[in-house]
């Protein structure tokens, strides 16, 4: 017997884990989860069970379970039984076993004495029971931030894509004013069911023969189950014209002899080709899901199956595959099977695998291969290589002989909807990416009216919901040896027998298909299996509205579009957190490797345990589907972790370099202007000395400074005020000329000293020989006897620099 111990209260305000509009109904203190040993405290809230670990603070993923995931519950007592020298009475433990639709079995034990199991056990009768639809959490939390825009666009872009009229886009306005209906050679889109009046439970647009009317469409529908009439799912959008149709069975009546010639002509119509412009009939493949024996049976209540005979060049093929019922009770065997034989059974011993001791399948190693065969005897891998046989041999038929194939069970809703959309995944690889992926559930699925409601055991608008049964789970232990021996079950009341119901694992199977062709494929999906763990457990749990009511016409009565968060946009949203190296991408992808169909042949159809959703509860160290692909993500992670760093490092290795070459532009410019001022200063010093050479030969004293202007001072004798000539230079434009506005730096001082300054010199005596002016004082510059001093003395004169400080040209003109 197991201890349970007393712990302090956790009270529930504030509590960080706790999701959106999610609140605490109900709590229980000392709680023990059996399956592991683990103390914690168990909390009801509107959306899940939660149970929170003492020891770590944090949420214990086995026993945290989303409300709408709970297949049933139940309370129990085990008597166990005293030591043999004990004299007490049998103690017995208060235990609440939970069964979910996701593999696990939970079981929880409570402190004797106490309300705490009644407690909870009332809050889940209420919680896991909802009235209404509108009472889910999906309703209570809103779109938040998960909005889902209208699928009816997202459906027709779709049609058009397989249409070969991908380059149109639909639009809420195209739907109302109904200019949806496109069409190619062979195919039209119809908007007969635009009302759901045609079938309620198909899409409001269908892909439909051309030549086929809308009038004979609704002929059609009356001689089919529910009126599912022949439609198209799948064409190849530039391929050969072969289709992939689905309906429901005919209504041939007891006697088979049942007719209607709108659906005969409606079958024939899907088989039409065009050869040189010319119509011609192929081959016509009627694939019938039901064992043979069953679509007998179905006569006798107005079904059946179709007459070979009456559908020109076609062929009927029957398929086996067994009904809701069985595929439930084989989860359910299988669902045993993995909690008596996995490391953390419900019945809390775990003694073989987890003490690591030789008692395997029974005490005894002689018992191994027994206790293996009770895994084929679940029959869930049978019915799983059922469908993905079936699916293979549509796709051959559709790929390899270029036939046209037919496909229904009774409704038309259940195996139909695996057999179809798993064909359209091996023929199309659009629907091995992430997108696509959504596009054909979103059509095979949700558009043409799987019941989700009745299958995952929800309420729905029609008013048929499922019931959740707190039966008695006496069965569910009968194969642990260690139950037997350690103490009796007392199962309390139970209600109404589980097989009665209308739930059924029909999508979770499919999507195990879907992780067989994964793992016999790695490189042709765009996701991976964790990804496919996910969406499961997100539509397992009802916390979004995609998957609610039975069929398009209710989703939309409900307002869900509107009203609930889109599971789409919510996985989306979390893989877009770390990118391409999140866990829903697949690793291995190659887009060009599986370019075009996948078609598995017969030997290669062995399924095998999905182990990261099988086992991840009852053998959670087994469930990692492998250490190779953990390593390879890690190794991943890893190489891109260095490629950002590379990318970092050359991004700022080449900033550098800019820098560089922006420097080393500078320093050039620089230097350009370095020489070039360097060479104005010579050339103005050449000019200066010549200047001031050619002034001084004239008898001159000159002065050089740094002002703007040139100063030419002329003084006649000591007491007179010198006279001053300011001269601005010109400019010096890019080509060496000088510009009018141009002003150097250079001034120019010249004084003219007196006549007998001039007199002193050899030169002066020659001026006042030779001036004509010289009774009148010393005029120059005005006099000419700059010109005259130049021809008769021979003085030399720089005529470029006296030009540049615009001395009249008259006083050195040449001759």
């Amino acid at each position: 017997m197991y201890n349970l111990p007393v712990t302090r209260s956790i009270s529930h305000v504030g509590l960080e884990f706790l999701l959106e509009a999610e609140r605490v109904v109900e709590e229980g203190h000392g709680v023990v989860l059996v399956n592991t040993d683990e103390a914690g405290t168990l909390f009801v809230t509107n959306f899940r069970l939660l149970f929170l670990s003492d020891g770590t603070r944090n949420i214990v993923s086995l026993g945290t379970i989303p409300l709408a995931t709970i297949e049933r519950f139940n309370k129990m007592v085990v008597k166990v039984q005293s030591a043999p020298r004990q004299t007490d009475k049998s103690s017995s433990r208060r235990l609440l076993l939970i069964i979910g639709k996701d593999m696990r079995i939970i079981v929880f034990g409570f402190r004797p004495q106490t309300k705490q199991r009644r407690v909870i056990f009332d809050a889940l009768s209420r919680c896991t029971k909802p009235a209404r639809i509108w009472d889910l959490y999906a309703f209570t939390c809103g779109p938040s931030k998960f909005s889902n825009p209208n699928p009816k666009v997202r459906l027709l872009n779709e049609y058009f894509r397989l249409l070969g009229k991908g380059f149109h886009c639909a639009s809420m306005r195209m739907i109302e004013d109904g200019s949806f209906t496109l069409s190619n050679d062979l195919l039209r889109i119809s908007d007969t069911n635009s009302n759901y009046t045609t079938c309620q439970s198909y899409p409001f647009a269908l892909i439909v023969p051309k030549n086929i009317s809308d009038e004979e469409v609704i002929q059609a529908s009356t001689f089919r189950a529910r009126c599912r009439i022949p439609v198209v799912s799948w064409c190849h959008p530039a391929g050969t014209g072969a289709v992939l149709a689905r309906s429901s069975q005919p209504l041939v009546g007891l006697m088979m002899n049942m007719r209607s010639n709108a659906d005969e002509k409606l079958v024939a119509a899907l088989c039409t080709q065009l050869v040189n412009g010319k119509s011609s009939r192929r081959k016509l493949y009627i694939a019938d899901a039901r064992p043979r024996k069953n679509a007998l049976a179905n006569g006798a209540m107005g079904g059946g199956s179709e007459s070979s005979s009456n559908y020109f060049q076609s062929e009927i093929v029957f398929f086996g595959i067994d009904n809701i019922h069985a595929m439930r009770e084989s989860f359910a065997r299988l669902r045993d099977y993995l909690d008596t034989h996995g490391a953390a059974s419900s019945d809390g011993m775990s003694s073989f695998l987890r003490h690591g001791g030789w008692t395997w399948g029974g005490r005894n190693l002689s018992s191994m291969s027994a206790s293996v065969s009770t895994l084929g005897d679940s029959g869930w891998l049978i019915h799983v290589q059922s469908v993905l046989a079936g699916s293979a041999w549509i796709a051959a038929r559709v790929a390899l002989e270029s036939a046209s194939v037919l496909v229904h069970c009774s409704d038309g809703w259940d195996r139909t909807s695996q057999l179809v959309s798993l064909a359209n995944l091996m023929l199309d690889p659009y629907y091995r990416t992430f997108t696509g992926f959504q596009a054909l559930v979103e059509k095979d699925w949700l558009a043409f009216g799987h019941p989700f409601s009745d299958r995952v055991g929800m309420p729905s608008i029609s008013g048929t919901s499922f019931e959740l049964t707190r039966q008695s789970s006496t069965g569910s232990f009968s194969s642990s040896p260690m139950r037997q021996s350690s103490g009796s079950l007392t199962p309390q009341a139970s209600n109404s027998s589980h097989a009665q119901t209308n739930y059924s694992p029909i999508f979770l199977q499919w999507v195990d298909c879907v992780s067989q062709l994964l793992r016999m494929y790695p490189f042709a999906f765009e996701f991976s299996s964790t990804f496919l763990v996910d969406f499961l457990d997100c539509v397992l749990s009802c916390r979004f509205g995609n998957f609610l009511c039975n069929s398009e016409k209710e989703r939309l009565q409900c307002g869900v579009y509107e009203a609930c968060g889109c599971l789409w946009a919510y996985l989306a949203d979390v893989r877009s957190s770390e990118g391409s190296s999140h866990a829903h991408y697949n690793l291995f992808y190659d887009p060009l490797k599986h370019n075009g169909r996948v078609l598995p042949p017969a030997a290669a159809l062995a399924p095998t345990l999905w182990p990261q959703f099988h086992l991840r509860w009852a053998c959670p160290s087994e469930s990692q589907a492998g250490e190779l692909e953990a390593e390879s993500r890690h190794m991943a992670i890893k190489f891109s972790e260095l490629q950002k760093a590379k990318e970092a490092a050359e991004k700022k290795a080449k900033e550098y370099s800019m820098a560089m070459e922006t420097l080393n532009a500078e320093l050039r410019n620089e230097k350009q202007v370095s020489s070039s001022a360097m060479n104005l200063a010579k050339r103005a010093s050449k000019e200066s000395a010549a200047i001031k050479r050619a002034i001084q030969s004239l008898g001159c004293r000159v002065n050089f400074t740094s002002s703007v202007n040139c100063s030419f001072d002329f003084e006649s004798n000591p007491t007179e005020t010198p006279q001053k000539y300011m001269h601005s230079p010109p400019r010096r434009n890019s080509d060496g000329t000088m510009g009018p506005e141009d002003k150097s730096d250079l001034s120019v001082s010249i004084t003219v000293v007196s006549e007998d300054v001039v007199s002193s010199s050899p030169l002066g005596r020659v001026c006042e020989t030779l001036c004509p002016l010289r009774n009148g004082g010393c005029r120059w510059p005005d006099a000419a006897c700059a010109q005259l001093g130049s021809q008769f003395v021979g003085l030399k004169a720089n005529f470029d620099a006296f030009d540049r400080l615009s001395i009249y040209d008259g006083y050195f003109q040449s001759e």
